[in-house]
């Protein structure tokens, strides 16, 4: 993918249709490193399929027997001198704390980084595509921090449902704002 940003959106997408009521998407950026982890409380998958999830012939897709999501996720990471983990924890093994936490760090200064892209169009598509579901994004910078939760929102927006087409653009300002504070 030309942007982790798309990277962001289709890990994300996996949390939703494992079941996660939360997901949380959270970055981390000093001078030289960016970290990224996603984590869940979906279903979280059986050891077997962590072992395999990184080949690209493995999915649970019925649509095509491809699934390149954490495979190029993973690849980008380690192109960059950086790393990629992941791990999950099944409901039928954890049925009290299931879930799934992917994690890849990448060393900025490489020339094979690829640019974050725009995260915020990202987030607002997830909110939008998925408005039961949770998310938390926090994007943490050398001077300052990008944030948002839709916890909090809903405790704020009552019945109002978050895929509003007023909610959404007022997400997408307030992620704007955040951003544009920090670069003055």
């Amino acid at each position: 993918m030309k942007e982790l940003s798309l990277n962001i959106l289709d890990i994300s997408k996996n949390s939703v249709k494992a079941g996660a009521s939360l997901t949380e998407i959270l970055l981390k950026e000093t001078d030289q490193k960016l970290t990224l982890k996603i984590i869940d409380d979906g279903c979280g998958m059986k050891k077997e399929m962590v072992d395999s999830v990184t080949d690209p012939f493995t999915t649970t897709r019925t649509t095509r027997p491809v699934g390149m999501g954490i495979p190029l996720l993973k690849l980008a990471a380690e192109m960059t001198d950086g790393s990629f983990n992941i791990e999950s924890r099944h409901f039928e093994e954890y049925p009290e704390n299931h879930g799934t936490e992917v994690t890849a760090i990448f060393n900025k200064n490489h020339i094979d980084f690829t640019p974050l892209g725009d995260v915020i169009a990202s987030i607002t598509t997830l909110i939008q595509g998925s408005p039961d579901t949770d998310f938390l994004f926090k994007h943490t910078l050398p001077n300052g921090e990008v944030s948002v939760d839709t916890r909090e929102l809903r405790e704020q927006l009552g019945d109002v449902p978050l895929d509003t087409f007023e909610v959404i653009l007022w997400i997408e300002e307030y992620l704007k704002e955040q951003y544009e504070a920090l670069n003055n």
